[in-house]
């Protein structure tokens, strides 16, 4: 009887394990639909249309290989840079990272996408302390960055130049 009731068990645990791992493989699988082409519409150079008077700004996207886009993004104010961040969306095993390297940062800072359409997406990291979401929304030839987290948020309208 003991032996039974050893056997009934290992086949439970085998049957719970096979079903948690079969479920860890869906969700993986599922978070592994997003490529890096789902996103390359944000290829080339985008000029800021909402600058502060006397400054322009710009962020210019690049394919790098099938599994990486790197980006730079300017504030300038006549011939001085103000400010320049390093950007990546790379692609993972887990998924679509965008990568943001600033200077306020020790190291640079990954967010997970979270949503996709033909023309938006987003990507977010909640641990992070601002910003905590990244949404890129284009129509045409403009495009819309919006940055927020924790009550806040920035726009940045550009125009594809």
């Amino acid at each position: 009887m003991n032996s039974s009731r050893a056997w009934t068990r290992f086949v439970i645990c085998t049957m719970i394990a096979i079903l948690v791992k079969s479920a860890s493989a869906f969700s993986q699988s599922k978070m592994n639909t997003s490529e890096l082409k789902d996103v390359e519409w944000l290829t080339g150079m985008w000029e800021r249309t909402n600058s502060k008077s006397g400054r322009n700004g710009h962020e210019r996207w690049l394919v790098i290989t099938p599994n990486e886009m790197i980006g730079f993004g300017v504030t300038m104010k006549g011939a001085d840079t103000l400010f320049m961040e390093k950007l990546k969306i790379i692609r993972a095993d887990t998924g679509l990272y965008y990568v943001a390297d600033v200077p306020e940062n020790k190291q640079p800072v990954p967010f997970e996408l979270t949503s996709s359409t033909a023309t938006a997406f987003i990507f977010e990291n909640a641990k992070h302390d601002f910003p905590k979401r990244i949404e890129y929304n284009r129509e045409g030839e403009k495009l819309h960055v919006i940055v927020s987290g924790d009550g806040k948020s920035i726009d940045y309208f550009f125009r594809r130049k």
